[in-house]
């Protein structure tokens, strides 16, 4: 692939697709969301029973008395000489010790006792509905229960990070949205399954034909292409599928300008004539659009490919990785409509 140009700043998930109005949420939005989950409303009236709350004070000075108490009433089943604990050092504004039986932690509930008089700044009230509402969006841990100076939460395994961790961008991109690797090797199976059966003639294909890599000489009235590093004996309906992804851009991917369907039969119909030298029938369109619309599958899944090992390697200054999910969103997105084409008769 051609050498993109430098990427923007990485933007949030919401950048990656489609650049269409998203809709604004609203309260009424989140209280439904979170009502689903079993969590409490947004702000307002908070609702009495959504989360337990045990009329419990733990001493700031001696938590585990109170913190083996709370853990008596969430964690009945637990033998109190096997519970075993871990205090947090790092907080300066609440305390904070883990509970636990397990020696992995795998169930593990944090007691936080926050700071004295800490109510004067922090709204509680207000941290709980929050607390609950990023739970229902899956961007928290589960909320156990309150007590009258302090909450109980789940533990959320993995590495807290440090000054020197926040500056690495493999930490601010999208790596969670890559697909396992079980899932790659199973569309990649499924391609070979589903292409092979389509008859797509292997030509001499250029295989990176992006906007940059066509001149349009306008005096002459020709095309051109440069950037033949990818060059070489390739499915017919790779290179053109691979062609009509390109529309949609690369530092700044929008898949809304992908080719409309008359547009891509016109642009075929043209092709073939050219290819034939005479005119061809609407068959002939219809079953290279059929071609080329599977074959497009196949070059988001390469260049998403291409991009995680550019990721790894590159020092070229591009989000590669950023690159990698929309390549790989766009194609299971698209997977279900194109796979249902049929070939004409």
């Amino acid at each position: 692939m051609a050498v993109p140009p430098p990427a923007p700043p990485p933007r949030s998930p919401a950048h990656l697709g489609r650049r269409a109005p998203r809709a604004r949420c609203s309260w009424g939005m989140e209280e439904k969301a979170a009502a689903s989950a079993g969590c409490r409303a947004p702000p307002g009236p908070p609702r009495s029973g959504a989360v337990p709350c045990f009329g419990i004070s733990v001493d700031q000075d001696d938590i585990l008395p109170g913190a083996l108490r709370l853990i008596r009433e969430l964690r009945p089943h637990w033998k109190p000489e096997q519970v075993r604990t871990k205090r947090f050092t790092d907080g300066i504004t609440n305390k904070l010790v883990a509970c636990y039986v397990e020696e992995d932690m795998q169930d593990c509930v944090l007691v936080r006792v926050y700071g004295e008089r800490t109510e004067l700044l922090v709204d509680r009230e207000n941290e709980v509905r929050n607390f609950q509402l990023l739970r229902a969006h899956g961007c928290a841990p589960k909320l156990y229960c309150t007590f009258q100076n302090g909450l109980c939460y789940e533990y959320m395994r993995g590495m807290a990070l440090g000054p020197e961790h926040i500056r690495e961008p493999r930490l601010f991109s999208l790596s969670a949205d890559v697909p396992k690797v079980e899932v790659l090797e199973q569309e990649l199976a499924w391609l070979k399954e589903h292409l092979s059966q389509l008859d797509s003639p292997v030509v001499f294909c250029h295989n990176d034909l992006l906007c940059k890599n066509i001149i349009y000489d306008s005096t002459k009235g020709h095309v051109r292409f440069i950037d033949y590093e990818y060059a070489g004996y390739n499915y017919q309906a790779f290179d053109i599928g691979n062609h009509f992804n390109e529309f949609a851009g690369v530092s700044e991917v929008d898949y809304c300008l992908y080719p409309a369907q008359e547009t891509q039969r016109q642009w075929l119909r043209y092709y073939l004539q050219a290819q034939k030298g005479r005119a061809v029938t609407p068959r002939e369109v219809e079953r290279l659009y059929v071609q080329v619309s599977k074959f497009a599958l196949a070059s988001h899944f390469f260049w998403a490919l291409w991009a995680l090992i550019q990721d790894q390697f590159s020092t070229i200054d591009f989000d590669f990785l950023r690159y990698a999910v929309i390549r790989f969103n766009q194609y299971f997105k698209v997977k279900p409509q194109v796979s249902a084409l049929e070939m004409p008769k």
